[in-house]
């Protein structure tokens, strides 16, 4: 048994204050006094918590790839698609919401499970297993920023590097290892996802803090006749041309992935019917974020914008303190990462323990033991990898933005075609086949066109 099991006696109430009485199979805390663990009062999360800790979860890394997206797709329906894609998440999240209620279900995994037995909670779980991926992503990128990097035999200044020079302390070993053991380490260990409301916040922060820059940046240009008209559609010349549009689509899919947190958030709330508002008022934040930051991306750089529009603050901006505000911007984003690595790891560490240890009849919360023991493995895992593997982009490509495509759209829109609790309405099963229609296609059309791009570039 894992965390968030059924409890199908179990009655959730509105309110989370004042109860006393609570399944200690709960997904995340024990209400109940345990006799070998206690806990500070806890009266239940409050709403702008839980607003900024969904908003990390959603605003990643993906964020630098939005403006490469919009530049494929061409401004116009480059915007679109990315508020369209908040509006079919929205619609996702809300099945899973609705059914978890339907069957008193408290976590995704069980819904999964409840829907499509042990394979269906396995499918899951090793889906969101993916994600372990994005963290040693994570790590290599803010090593890439701190420390430096070399590239088809360029070597690319890190900040400190930069500013210090070469040293043991500026070398990229030495900056994940800190980055590792001194900074996140302690953030992992929260058995609250509640406790990172404060570290999600300054997250959000920082990365508005990007966005103010790009947006100071692209005024003071425009000001000076820096900037030209942008491209407003996507450039089609032949098949082959229209395939590769198809290859923003994991990006933009996996931009709002947020789901496998959605219900630790709702268990945490004082009062839990407050989550649909929640989960709105965090797509339309993200969302705001990513128009932004696509269109101001996209305006700054052009057709030059890079995969990765960090990699465009590594030159000269040719504004006044150009290298300070690259410098400010890099910093800021690599903290930001910082920060929301607890944030995915929370959900990564909840899925993988329901998948080893599913027969346990212990939460992980109280098994101080086994949190433990998991935690420090995956901290270990992140650290080798970031550390050892050179390149992990291509395998997190296919990898990583299949199964997150997975967890955002197929599997909600297969729990609602499931409709165990016959709660599906016309429209909601309309919908449900739209979402595995467009993510499934899409997909193998983005698959196709990276693999193919992949095989050629070997060739050449």
């Amino acid at each position: 048994m894992t965390i968030g099991i059924h409890a199908p006696n179990l009655e959730k109430k509105k309110s989370r204050k004042n109860k006393t009485t609570i399944d200690v199979n709960a997904p995340l805390l024990p209400k109940t006094q345990e006799s070998d663990v206690k806990f500070d009062e806890f009266n239940g999360a409050s709403f702008s918590g839980a607003v900024f800790n969904l908003s990390t979860t959603i605003i990643g890394a993906g964020i630098m790839g939005l403006p490469a997206c919009v530049k494929k797709l061409g401004m116009v329906p480059g915007l679109i698609v990315i508020v369209l894609t908040a509006l079919l998440t929205e619609k996702s999240i809300d099945f899973i919401i609705r059914f978890s209620r339907a069957g008193k279900l408290s976590s995704y995994g069980n819904l999964m499970g409840d829907a499509y037995g042990k394979y269906g909670k396995a499918s899951l779980e090793i889906c969101v297993l993916t994600t372990i991926g994005s963290l040693i992503m994570y790590m290599i990128i803010i090593g890439d920023v701190i420390s430096g990097t070399t590239s088809s035999g360029i070597h690319h200044a890190g900040v400190l590097e930069g500013w210090f020079g070469v040293h043991w302390w500026t070398g990229r070993t030495f900056v994940i290892t800190f980055a590792t053991f001194v900074v996140v380490a302690p953030l992992v260990s929260f058995k609250r996802i509640d406790s990172l409301r404060f570290t999600s916040a300054l997250s959000i922060g920082l990365a508005v803090l990007f966005l103010i820059i790009a947006v100071g940046i692209s005024i003071i240009k425009i000001i000076s006749g820096g900037i030209g008209m942008p491209r407003l559609f996507p450039v089609i010349t032949d098949a082959a041309s229209v395939f590769d549009l198809f290859t923003v689509v994991p990006v933009l899919m996996t931009a709002y992935v947020c789901h496998y947190n959605v219900q630790s958030i709702e268990n945490e709330l004082e009062d839990s019917s407050r989550i649909r508002g929640v989960v709105r008022t965090s797509l339309t934040l993200c969302s705001s974020v990513y128009l932004l930051t696509s269109f101001f991306g996209f305006l700054l750089f052009g057709e030059g914008v890079l995969d990765d529009v960090l990699a465009n603050f590594d030159t000269d901006l040719g504004i006044p303190f150009g290298f300070a505000l690259n410098d400010a911007v890099r910093l800021s984003y690599a903290a930001h990462l910082v920060l929301v690595f607890p944030v995915i790891f929370y959900a990564l560490r909840l899925n993988v323990d329901g998948l080893i240890f599913s027969s346990s009849r212990r939460p992980l919360v109280v098994d101080n033991l086994r949190f433990s023991s998991v935690t420090i493995a995956f901290v270990l895992i992140i650290f080798l990898g970031a550390n050892f593997i050179p390149n992990i982009w291509v395998i997190f490509q296919f990898t990583g933005a299949t199964g997150a495509v997975c967890i955002a759209f197929i599997f909600p829109a297969a729990i609602a075609l499931r409709d165990r609790y016959n709660i599906a309405t016309k429209t909601d099963t309309i919908l449900a086949i739209l979402m595995i229609v467009l993510a499934v296609l899409s997909n193998a059309v983005a698959i196709y066109s990276d693999a193919y791009a992949l095989i050629n570039e070997k060739k050449a």
